[in-house]
């Protein structure tokens, strides 16, 4: 199959579960993690993007889910979009939206982190050593620690595509001293696999050129 005419359009965590497996041909750009901070920053540099993408590609895959309606309101005037219908990746890292409600139900208070947060460093554990420079140790941690208020679990998600010592150690070392409890999680690629390969089912919000990525697309019975 020629993947020659597809673009992929993905947060840096997110691209860091397809590498590995993304078709040859098949064209990528990276995106800061932080844009996720700004939902319409993201949306706008998305936007942009896409309508700069060159004349030969003619589907987009984003690399992103709903991502705090980010992803709302944007389309392509030439290219059919892919995204997957989840609300953000932990369901992509953990392989469906279903396997994240599992989690979600079961553990509901669990801080996730992959390798991708964890090499990007854009997590509440990585501020603390910024907050740590500004208001020393104490105070650090305990701004931290009312951060994680509500969480009990830090899972650290294994989707097999990388050795996991250097991120286990992390994530382990990094969960005794918030207190939190440690678990390691399975997760797969297979969203990731069909996202890329093309099998695009119900978990997947694919509309045509001049379409807009509409909330309704995501959830059909929410009036919002």
């Amino acid at each position: 199959m020629d993947y020659s005419h597809t673009l992929v359009l993905a947060c840096a965590t997110v691209i860091e579960e397809m590498l590995p497996i993304i078709p040859p041909g098949m064209q990528h750009q990276v995106f800061d993690f932080g844009l996720h901070v700004n939902p319409q920053k993201l949306r706008e540099t998305l936007q942009e993007s896409i309508s700069q993408v060159a004349d030969d590609i003619d589907t987009i895959i984003l690399g992103y889910g709903l991502c705090s309606q980010a992803v709302i309101g944007i389309k392509s005037e030439r290219c059919k979009l892919v995204v997957p219908r989840v609300d953000d990746c932990i369901a992509i890292f953990l392989g469906s939206l279903s396997s994240y409600k599992q989690q979600a139900a079961s553990e509901p208070g669990t801080y996730y982190l992959t390798k991708g947060w964890i090499e990007v460093g854009d997590t509440p554990f990585s501020e603390h050593e910024r907050t740590i420079e500004r208001f020393g140790e104490e105070k650090a941690l305990r701004i931290l620690k009312i951060m994680l208020a509500n969480y009990k679990r830090l899972a650290l998600i294994n989707t097999g595509q990388y050795e996991m010592d250097r991120y286990r150690d992390y994530a382990r070392t990094t969960a005794e001293k918030f207190d939190l409890r440690y678990e390691e999680v399975k997760g797969s690629n297979d969203l990731v696999k069909k996202m890329l390969l093309g099998d695009w089912d119900e978990e997947f919000v694919v509309v045509g050129p001049g379409e807009p990525i509409a909330y309704n697309h995501f959830y059909p019975s929410d009036p919002a």
